[in-house]
């Protein structure tokens, strides 16, 4: 069964988490393409995708429970912590951003577009902590 969970948690990361990561950067090239019904389109997909990831937290607990480790455990708890700071950038800083920049793109304007770019920057350099966590395991 531990196999099985294993490869729930990696496969949802995969699948899950890169798109989180990813659509925000895709979303900016759609922006300064003018693309804003493509941008609309994107902050819609990474807000789904960003709810869709708490599946790998649930598998990782799931995990967890298995192999008895505690949550106390650091590279463990290091790795919710910047996963749940990661999670709340891209819901609540990001993804707004987006929809307000495809609003916006109608107008002309950009304003919303270094929110997005630092945003997900973090964002993604906050998930490549997480993996880092979770395959070396200090």
């Amino acid at each position: 069964m531990e196999t099985v969970m294993n490869i729930l948690h990696v496969v949802s990361a995969v699948f899950l988490i890169g798109p989180m990561a990813i659509l925000p950067m895709t979303a900016m090239r759609s922006l300064r393409a003018g693309q804003h019904a493509q941008v609309a389109s994107l902050a819609k997909s990474t807000q789904i995708f960003s709810l869709l990831s708490l599946l790998v937290v649930v598998f990782g607990f799931g995990l967890q429970g298995m192999y008895s480790i505690p949550l106390t455990t650091p590279w463990i708890l290091y790795s919710i912590i910047a996963y749940v700071i990661a999670l709340a950038l891209n819901l609540f800083l990001v993804v707004p951003a987006m929809r307000k920049a495809a609003a916006d793109a109608g107008n002309g304007e950009t304003r919303s577009y270094p929110q997005i770019a630092a945003g997900s920057g973090i964002v993604a350099l906050l998930l490549l902590v997480v993996v880092v966590l979770m395959s070396w395991q200090p």
